[in-house]
């Protein structure tokens, strides 16, 4: 068949031992299981420990009570009886797993033909309970364990008393069911608690295990999306504490002693010790302790320790006392109660007597009665779970009943649909769909991942006047936060609220100085910088605290002065370029039609050195005081200067390079070298500059702004606002962009007609000026984006670049035209007209360089060149 053959069923012999020796079973038409806490987890190598009375022995009875019930009702489930399978789990997750592999066993095929008795008979199989749900476990990571294995076999759950968030995964644990809140609503309970305190530096503390660690990642995850309250610690409990482990974590919670607050997802025993440890250590009201469910309002984990757990801040899902269940277990007697195997067990730890000779106490002396009553001769309270166990059995049910009345459509008892088989994953639907008013008259629902809605009381546990110590409902919990904190008492009987803050707030003229990976840390120290003394409030930007720090005044604003030594230096170089270039403006238009001034190209000459005049004269407008219209004209005239220049030289330099390759082909001289094409050729280059320049202005009219970040120092007092034109590092480096183009281009040119013999023309005195440029704008670039962070960045970049310029120009005017005015002025006698040769003739003088060289050494300095720059000129006119 495939199946898989298991050999764990249960079989008697003739000398078996009784079956349910140590478990519960009432027989029904419908068995459910039931899994709970009757023992503590035993020591290391002992799986039980000691009997618990409340977890265990109340959930239990509140279980079976409920089922009695259910049969006595002739509305729910009608003609049909509940039956029970119920086990201990002795608060350990491994047991418990084996524990529960006895309610899948009906479900298990079996194979008994290796299997015989001592006397060679063959077994005689038990037919195993067929358990269609389950109600239980009490602890989460017990529930998580069991629940892996039921639903392999589609086996619904519903749990009683686990809150742990991974058990709302519905993709892994999807026929698990609660009727309590997870712990994600509970944390969220316990962070509003947190805040409503004003806590906001405190620790967690946690038992290994599903319950208190998932719990405590679910407060940790939520304070990290809230913010505003921080961990100073997260500490855990191990699951087998080793001897002084409890003090150590006492005195690693001092550690952080500001962080008076423990939020505690711990299980009761190891909340009792916790307790025991603060006192032993001395600790007795420093601690603030906020506790979960598993502390609740539990009387077993303060008893004897009252002191040191005064104040402590509890949470419970909302509940209430079921008195049917009181009268219920104030009546069971060791006579009525035979059905609980524990019972007696339990009559003799809750009388503290021993019953008969084999009683398992015996250390007592005082014998058993039988006669004694619970609540009368003990004392008694209701188990806060009781609620939900019944709950739990009452959910089970309604969704039976549901399925019945779908199934068997009036079918008194048991129809054969349901009698062969419940399937599981159909109750599964009819139990997420159940609601009803519980044993405590609260409504009962799931929603989509089997979960109970988020309903909480908050308790505290107060020490009163009569020095009795009790828990007092202090507030609510539904989504939101209802919270009396006028009902709230603290040890040293002060009204207000402790503090558990890692800092206190600073002094009004203080600050707060964060410590780094700790939001909720500081250091106070004095107002500095821009805050003024009202607790410490930041001046708006464009101010600065006045002297006394009693309020703001306006940050002074500043411009480049003219007296600055920052412009005195470029002024003065401006002033003697523009000097310089304006000697030769005129010497060249005074000597207008002499060989020189011709040979060099008339037009172009004054072209170029129009563009050397305006970068000299941009300096001015740089330094000048910003408003609307010397920022326009410095947008307009910033690069045109440079465009000037260079687009006339990247003219001149195309022309040479065009004759000497059109010279190599043919003899007929190319298109567009007369002085009328190249200004054509110049102004169209200069064009594209002022095109860009008119799309700028319509796309970002120019304005003026004041920058308070350039010079916003750390002191206040040196604080300045800069009143600048509204052109910024990438718009500057845009406008000059295209001229730095050119002025490549041109150097790509220069390279290019470095072989033209050296007499001839301007080639190489443009090749060094333009290798010359290069180098300034290449030092520039560093410089100006360099300074950027700088407090002096202003002053800085503003002289860098009317230096760069103004060097550019030099460069230009020194190399080009100082020499041709040294001639005309000192040495007339060179500037005579030669004969004029045709273009072939020039061409072919030009090529021979080593004759021009030979040549040159014989003429005076200069003829040749003369006499081929004239010749060029008159054939090109």
């Amino acid at each position: 068949t495939g199946k898989r053959i298991i050999h764990i069923h249960p079989f008697k012999c003739l000398s078996a031992a009784p079956e349910y020796a140590h478990s519960i079973r009432l027989d029904g038409d419908i068995i459910l299981g039931g899994l709970f806490p009757v023992h503590t987890r035993g020591d290391r190598g002992t799986p039980c420990g000691e009997l618990k009375k409340e977890k265990g022995i109340h959930r239990l009875e509140a279980m079976m009570f409920a089922i009695d019930l259910i049969n006595k009702d002739p509305e729910l489930l009608p003609n049909i009886t509940l039956g029970a399978r119920i086990l201990d789990t002795c608060s350990r997750d491994t047991y418990a797993l084996e524990q529960s592999l006895t309610f899948v066993q009906a479900l298990i095929e079996r194979d008994g033909s290796d299997v015989r008795c001592a006397n060679g008979d063959p077994p005689i199989f038990t037919k195993p309970d067929k358990i269609v749900g389950v109600i239980g476990a009490s602890s989460s990571s017990v529930s998580i364990m069991v629940a892996n294995i039921l639903r392999l076999f589609k086996i619904p759950q519903i749990s009683y008393a686990s809150t742990a968030p991974e058990l709302s995964d519905n993709s892994r644990y999807d026929f698990f069911s609660r009727v309590v809140p997870p712990d994600s609503y509970q944390a969220q309970a316990m962070m509003d608690i947190v805040t409503a305190m004003e806590w906001n530096y405190v620790s967690t503390l946690a038992s290994e295990g599903n319950y208190g660690e998932s719990g405590v990642e679910a407060f940790i995850q939520i304070s990290r999306e809230t913010g505003g309250v921080c961990i100073a610690q997260s500490l855990k409990i191990p699951r087998e504490p080793r001897p002084g482990e409890f003090d150590k974590i006492i005195k690693r919670l001092l550690e952080t002693s500001n962080a008076r607050a423990v939020i505690m997802f711990a299980n009761e025993d190891d909340i009792r010790r916790v307790l025991d440890a603060a006192k032993r250590n001395n600790q007795t009201g420093h601690f603030l302790w906020v506790g979960s469910d598993s502390w609740g309002s539990k009387i077993s984990p303060v008893i004897g320790q009252e002191r040191v757990a005064e104040g402590a801040i509890t949470i419970l899902p909302k509940r209430a006392s079921v008195d049917a269940f009181d009268r219920y277990f104030r009546s069971r007697s060791l006579s009525n109660n035979r059905r609980n195997v524990w019972f007696a067990e339990f009559w003799e730890e809750n009388f503290n007597c021993k019953l008969g000779m084999h009683g398992r106490r015996p250390g007592i002396l005082k014998k058993c009665t039988g006669l004694e009553k619970v609540g009368r001769d003990s004392s008694y309270e209701q188990e806060g779970k009781v609620q939900f166990v019944m709950d739990a059995v009452y959910a089970m049910a309604h969704a039976l009943h549901r399925m019945h009345r779908e199934l068997c459509y009036g079918y008194p008892g048991l129809c054969p649909r349901m009698a062969n088989n419940i399937d599981g994953k159909e109750l599964l639907g009819h139990i997420r769909a159940v609601k009803f008013n519980g044993s405590a008259s609260t409504p009962v629902m799931f929603n989509e991942n089997g979960d109970a809605p988020g309903r909480y009381d908050i308790f505290q546990y107060q020490i009163t006047n009569r020095s009795a110590a009790e828990y007092r409902v202090i507030g609510s919990w539904t989504n939101k936060l209802h919270l009396k904190v006028e009902a709230m008492r603290w040890r040293t009987g002060d009204p207000s609220l402790p503090a558990s803050v890692c800092s206190m707030p600073c002094r009004t003229g203080e600050r707060k100085k964060v410590v780094k990976g700790a939001p909720c840390c500081w250091h106070c120290e004095r107002c500095e910088g821009y805050y003024f003394q009202v607790a410490c409030e930041m001046c708006p930007y464009e101010m600065r605290p006045d002297s006394n720090r009693t309020g703001c005044v306006p940050i002074p604003i500043i411009k480049l002065e003219w007296h600055s030594p920052w412009a005195v230096f470029p002024v003065f170089i401006s002033m003697l370029g523009i000097i310089a270039t304006s000697f030769v403006i005129v010497t060249f238009v005074r000597y207008n039609d002499t060989p020189i001034v011709r040979a060099s190209g008339r037009e172009m000459s004054y072209v170029l050195l129009t563009g050397i005049f305006l970068c000299y004269a941009i300096t001015f407008l740089m330094i000048a005081t910003p408003d609307v219209g010397v920022c326009s004209l410095r947008r307009i005239f910033l690069g045109l200067g440079m465009c000037f220049s260079y687009a006339a030289l990247l003219t001149k330099t195309n022309r040479i390079h065009r004759i000497f390759e059109q010279g190599k082909k043919s003899v007929t001289a190319p298109r567009f070298i007369s002085p009328a094409s190249q200004l054509v050729i110049t102004f169209s280059l200069i064009s594209v500059q002022l095109l860009g320049v008119f799309v700028w202005f319509a796309v970002d009219p120019p304005h003026i702004v004041v920058d308070y970040g350039e010079q916003r120092t750390q002191d206040p007092m040196a604080a300045r606002g800069v009143l600048k034109c509204d052109i910024s590092d990438l718009s500057l480096i845009c406008s000059l962009g295209y001229s730095i183009l050119l002025m490549v281009t041109c150097t790509v040119y220069a390279i290019k007609t470095r072989g033209v013999p050296e007499t001839f023309n301007e080639a190489k005195p443009i090749g060094f000026t333009m290798y010359t440029t290069c180098i300034i704008w290449l030092a520039f670039i560093p410089i100006f984006f360099g300074t950027s962070q700088s407090a002096e960045r202003m002053y800085i970049q503003t002289t860098t670049l009317t230096i760069s310029l103004s060097l550019s120009a030099s460069v230009s005017l020194g190399m080009l035209y100082m020499p041709k005015v040294y001639i005309i002025l000192f040495h007339p006698e060179q500037n005579v007209p030669k004969r004029k040769r045709s273009f072939k003739a020039i061409v072919t003088a030009a090529t021979m360089s080593g004759k021009l060289s030979q040549k040159g050494g014989d003429r005076p300095n200069g003829e040749v060149k003369t006499e081929l720059c004239e010749s060029m000129e008159t054939n090109s006119e």
